[in-house]
């Protein structure tokens, strides 16, 4: 892999034979990173909220997210 800094974007160059899927998931990770950044959410709120989705198995999280996103 290589990566290439231009002075409008960073490529990343990876082996034709890498999986989308992986791709995917690193594509993920750098939209969560984003997103991350930008929110003021408290460890504790995001414990509490990963608390909930894990016992209602993601549903909680979707209510919350949806509530959110009409505020």
């Amino acid at each position: 892999m290589t990566i290439e800094h231009t002075s409008k974007e960073i490529i990343f160059k990876v082996p034709k034979n890498t999986k989308i899927e992986d791709l995917q998931d690193l594509a993920n990770l750098f939209e969560f990173k984003q997103l991350a950044r930008k929110s003021k959410a408290t460890q504790k709120q995001l414990d509490t909220l990963l608390s909930e989705s894990k016992r209602e198995g993601g549903k909680a999280l979707e209510v919350k997210l949806a509530y959110e996103d009409s505020c």
